[in-house]
């Protein structure tokens, strides 16, 4: 039950859009599940709005826990622009989360989402108490910075076969993998009322910016990371090579890796089913 006496909405098709604001900025957020206790931060991906996240995984984990999902500076309905690099966005993520009035909470992250989350978890070691990061690789990840080649490309094979770009990007482009991104496509559509503002071409751009130099960083000191970790990719990821999963587990001390056959950087999505109920396990209270 929330604070309020109401039940707790579970479903983020339904969770309320909100804002606050710090400073300059404005940011656009939604929340739901029990509220009380530490909260689920989600971290998201390049070019996602508040609109992105997989409802089946999101409701997962709101079934015990309160969960906040948020637009980064300059992204969907939040104010300002994008930053140009992710410890930026790091910062960011660290003055929405206070605002709120959190001194520590969970993290949940995916791809450029876990890049923020490790930026934010090197400045502040003490805020997070457990991190998901899924999709995602390191500072000075090999290979990450190819991610606007790959961008690009399937942007323009979305266009010439009119689908959603993120078919191309998050799926292996053989049945099964085809199947899985139309699903997960679809129910991203769940929502119907009051939904997020598109990113601007200009703020996508400024983002895969900011994930290339990232790649082309010095990599960071991960041994701070000491609070326990979960690490789940797909074994065909080909914007966040998944040998770089592999990398953060070895660079992680005690995480738990899950790496998914047969699917792509959404294998998260893709193995919904396998990977909620898993997450929300990892992420109770």
């Amino acid at each position: 039950m929330s604070t309020t006496g109401e039940p707790a909405i579970t479903s983020y098709a339904k969770a309320p859009a909100k804002t606050v604001t710090a400073g300059d900025v404005t940011f656009a957020y939604r929340e739901l599940g029990p509220t009380g206790g530490i909260p689920v931060v989600f971290f998201v991906h390049l070019a996602a709005t508040l609109d992105n996240w997989d409802p089946r995984i999101v409701d997962a984990i709101a079934k015990t826990r309160h969960v906040i999902t948020f637009d980064q500076r300059g992204v969907g309905a939040s104010s300002g622009t994008v930053p140009d690099t992710l410890e930026e966005a790091a910062d960011d993520a660290y003055t929405f989360i206070t605002a709120l009035g959190f001194d520590k909470v969970d993290v949940f992250s995916f791809s450029m989402g876990g890049m923020i989350a490790q930026d934010l978890i090197v400045k502040h070691p003490d805020l997070v108490r457990k991190l998901v990061l899924t999709g995602t690789g390191p500072r000075g990840g090999e290979n990450i910075d190819k991610v606007v080649g790959v961008t690009y490309w399937d942007i323009f094979r979305s266009v010439i076969t009119r689908s959603d770009p993120k078919e191309f990007l998050f799926f292996n482009r053989d049945k099964v993998g085809k199947q899985a991104g139309k699903a997960f496509v679809e129910r991203l559509k769940e929502r119907t009322a009051d939904r997020d503002k598109k990113i601007s071409n200009k703020a996508f751009s400024t983002q895969l910016k900011a994930i290339q130099r990232f790649g082309r960083s010095e990599p960071s000191d991960l041994a701070v990371i000491t609070q326990p970790t979960l690490i789940a990719n797909g074994d065909n990821d080909r914007m966040v090579p998944s040998v770089l999963s592999e990398d953060l587990h070895k660079r992680i001390a005690g995480s738990e890796l899950i790496i998914y056959p047969n699917s792509g950087h959404g294998g998260i999505f893709q193995y919904w089913q396998e990977f909620a109920p898993v997450a929300a396990k990892f992420l109770a209270p």
